[in-house]
C-alpha cells in the first residue's frame, strides 16, 4: 500500500497546495504545534510567504496510558477537559492537576528553548493557520484554537495533513475553516499514514525557526514594522 505522505516536509508541501488555493488573506502567520506541527507548518509558511512560529499546547494524557488523551492545555492558561472520558475512568480531579502540573512545566521548557527572549507573535486581526502533523483526537488542536481566539484574530483556519472524518467535522465548531488532506477511515493513528514518522527534535524546531527568521523579505512574526531583515539566505533543505 503507498501511503500518502513520505514525512512531514513532504505532508507540508502537499498541504500548502491546499491552503494556497483556499486561504488568501496576505496577513496570515502559520502557528505550527510543536514539535510535529513545526516541519509541516515550515513547508505551509515556503508557500505562503508568511512567519511561522509555535503556538505552545500539550496533551493531558491518562495516567499509565499517555497516548490516550483526557484533555490538552495551551498558552494562556486555557485547559481543556473531557469530563466523559475522566469520569468514565474515575480519574481523579486531584491527578488530573498533577498531570497539568507537569505538562506546563514542559510547555515553559519549549517556550525558553524555541522562543527565547523573543514575544509570542502578535495575531490580532490577522489570519492565523494552526498546523498540526494529524490529528487523533482533536483535543490539542481544539486547545490552541480556542487559546488563539483570545488574542484576537480575524479568522482561525485549522489544518492537518491527516485526521479521521469525525475529528475534521468536529474541529469544524471551532475554527473558520478546517483543511484536512485525508480522512482515511479506518484511521487508528496518525502516525500510520507516514513512511516515516520520526520524532521531530527540540533542535529541529529550533532550526526550521531560525531558517524563517533569517529568510530574507520576510519579517518574523514578533518583529516591529519598522524593523529590517538583513539576514543570510535561507539554507537549502532536503524533505526527502
Amino acid at each position: 500500500m503507498t501511503l500518502p505522505f513520505r514525512d512531514r516536509y513532504d505532508a507540508g508541501q502537499q498541504l500548502a497546495e491546499k491552503l494556497k488555493s483556499e486561504v488568501e488573506s496576505r496577513d496570515a502567520i502559520v502557528l505550527g504545534l510543536p514539535r510535529g506541527g513545526v516541519p509541516v507548518g515550515f513547508e505551509i509558511a515556503e508557500a505562503l510567504g508568511a512567519p511561522l512560529d509555535v503556538f505552545l499546547v500539550r496533551k493531558l494524557g491518562v495516567p499509565g496510558h499517555e497516548e490516550l488523551a483526557m484533555g490538552a492545555i495551551a498558552m494562556g492558561g486555557l485547559r481543556v477537559l473531557n469530563e466523559d472520558l475522566a469520569r468514565e475512568l474515575a480519574i481523579p480531579a486531584a491527578t488530573i492537576d498533577a498531570v497539568e502540573a507537569r505538562e506546563r512545566q514542559e510547555m515553559a521548557r519549549r517556550e525558553r528553548l524555541y522562543r527565547g527572549n523573543r514575544p509570542s507573535p502578535n495575531v490580532r486581526g490577522k489570519t492565523v493557520i494552526l498546523v498540526d502533523d494529524g490529528l487523533a483526537t482533536g483535543s490539542t488542536m481544539v486547545a490552541a484554537a480556542r487559546a488563539v481566539r483570545q488574542l484576537g484574530p480575524a479568522r482561525v483556519v485549522a489544518a492537518v495533513p491527516v485526521a479521521s472524518a469525525d475529528v475534521c467535522a468536529a474541529m469544524r465548531r471551532f475554527v473558520d475553516e478546517m483543511v484536512c488532506l485525508e480522512t482515511p477511515e479506518p484511521f487508528a493513528a496518525v502516525g500510520l499514514w507516514y513512511e516515516d514518522f520520526s520524532p521531530t527534535s527540540d533542535a529541529e524546531v529550533q532550526e526550521l525557526l531560525r531558517r524563517t527568521r533569517e529568510q530574507p523579505g520576510r519579517r518574523a512574526p514578533s518583529e516591529r514594522d519598522d524593523e529590517t531583515d538583513n539576514a543570510a539566505s535561507l539554507p537549502k533543505r532536503n524533505a526527502a
